[in-house]
């Protein structure tokens, strides 16, 4: 219960000051950046060594995702991330259905020290590609 609580004030915080990520900026000071779908896809289409990170629960991983996405949702970043996504210096996607998780995960993220963060919402305004299952 104090875990959850924990992760819930992190969230909340980080969340709180959002407002520092420069949105379009891509200077080396800022360490999240919040783009659109055209730009990750163009990120993607670039670098394919890019981590496609998609922070919804499982049920909806399953239901629909992008081809290549990782699946680690939001909840789990606190106990995971340095498990799943050892590199902090790595170039990571990250998306959710809407935006405000990926937004969430991103400033998590870079609590946690990485570096290369890139938020582009959520999969609903995503107009490419898409897979369903595992």
């Amino acid at each position: 219960m104090n875990k959850t609580i924990s992760i819930l004030i992190t969230i909340c915080l980080l969340a709180a000051f959002e407002g520092c990520a420069q949105s379009g900026k891509h200077d080396s000071k800022t360490e999240y950046h919040k783009i659109s779908a055209a730009e990750a896809k163009k990120i993607m289409d670039e670098n394919p060594k890019a981590l496609l990170l998609d922070v919804r629960t499982e049920a909806e991983y399953k239901e629909v995702h992008i081809p290549g996405a990782i699946l680690l949702p939001v909840s789990d970043i606190e106990a995971k991330a340095a498990i799943m996504l050892p590199d902090k210096n790595a170039l990571i996607l990250v998306y959710c259905r809407s935006g405000r998780r990926a937004t969430s995960a991103s400033l998590l993220l870079v609590a946690k020290g990485y570096t290369n963060v890139y938020d582009f919402g959520g999969i609903i305004d995503w107009p490419y590609q898409t897979e369903k299952g595992e």
